[in-house]
C-alpha cells in the first residue's frame, strides 16, 4: 500500500484527471460564473486532491483518515456542482454523466485506499 510519493497512488492520479477535467468544462461558463459557482467548483476540486497529498503526509492512521474524509467530502461538493451545472444549462447530459463517472470511480478508489488504511492499523494492533 506504501508508495514514495502522493503522486504514484492509483486514487490521487485519478482524482487529479477528474481535477483537470473541471477546470477545464469550466472554462466555457458564462463569465458571471468565474467568481461563483467557477470559483467554487475549482477551489473543491483542488481540494480533493490537495487533502489526499496533506493526508499522505501525516504520521498517525487518524490524522491521515481525517484528509482523506476531507477529500471525499470535497469530491462531493463538485458533484453537487456537476448536478448544478447541468441544471443550469451550463454542460450537457453527457458531459454530466461523463464527470459523474469519474467522481464514482474516484470515491471508489478513496474508499478503498481507507478501508486499506484502516486494515493495516487493525493488522498491527492484532500482530
Amino acid at each position: 500500500m506504501y508508495t514514495q510519493s502522493f503522486e504514484h497512488v492509483v486514487a490521487w492520479q485519478k482524482a487529479h484527471e477528474y481535477v483537470l477535467a473541471i477546470y477545464r468544462i469550466t472554462r466555457k461558463y458564462p463569465k458571471e460564473e468565474i467568481f461563483c459557482l467557477v470559483n467554487q467548483m475549482r477551489r473543491a476540486a483542488a481540494s480533493i486532491t490537495a487533502n489526499f497529498a496533506e493526508g499522505y503526509a501525516r504520521i498517525g492512521h487518524k490524522e491521515k483518515l481525517r484528509f482523506y474524509n476531507i477529500s471525499q467530502g470535497s469530491l462531493e461538493e463538485t458533484r453537487n456542482f456537476v448536478i448544478l451545472s447541468k441544471d443550469l444549462g451550463y454542460i450537457s447530459s453527457e458531459e454530466k454523466e461523463t464527470l459523474s463517472k469519474q467522481a464514482a470511480e474516484v470515491s471508489r478508489l478513496l474508499n478503498a485506499y481507507c478501508q486499506g488504511l484502516i486494515n493495516s492499523k487493525e493488522d498491527t494492533q492484532t500482530t
